[in-house]
């Protein structure tokens, strides 16, 4: 009896986690699929409506145990928001950017030239003449560390100027 009441629990909790990065719609279509797959469509669950629809109440728990996550920045926004004013600082930014800010699946520990070239663009910043040395000389500056084969890694320095010392003030 216990293992059974084990199971049910360590069920719930996947289901849960399951859906908590989902939006609402996203979360009924499923609940609706499987509720239908399991032919649990009809009579059991009628006692849900009458005090709101399932979704609703797992929309509720999920609230409660993970808040929603800040809405993400794109990288122009950041910049924007930010105002690098030289090539290494917008380096700084982009690692910000690719280790804390961008979606999971685009996130990234270290970067390249490579990323360099393609974030300056996206973030609608002027590519440096020689981007090659643009990372190695944020290395100098001692905002980032290198990994690496041409790859680093956003260190604390570089951390506190995004997060504490970006936009620089006028003085």
């Amino acid at each position: 009896m216990a293992e059974d009441v084990d199971t049910e629990i360590e069920a719930i909790k996947t289901v849960l986690q399951t859906l908590a990065p989902l939006s609402q719609e996203v979360r009924q279509s499923v609940i609706d699929y499987v509720l239908k797959r399991l032919d649990l469509a009809s009579g059991r669950l009628s006692g849900f409506s009458s005090r709101g629809s399932l979704v609703e109440r797992i929309d509720a728990s999920l609230e409660a145990e993970h808040p929603r996550p800040q809405p993400l920045y794109h990288l122009r926004e950041l910049k924007d928001e930010k105002k690098p004013k030289s090539a290494i600082e917008m380096a700084v930014l982009v690692a910000y950017y690719l280790s804390h800010v961008a979606a999971e699946s685009e996130r990234k520990e270290a970067i390249s030239t490579k990323d360099i070239e393609t974030y300056f663009k996206i973030g609608g910043y002027k590519l440096p003449s020689r981007p090659e040395f643009t990372l190695g000389n944020a290395r100098n500056a001692g905002y980032l560390d290198s990994v690496g084969r041409g790859q680093y890694r956003l260190n604390p320095v570089g951390y506190n100027l995004v997060v504490h010392s970006l936009p620089r003030s006028a003085s």
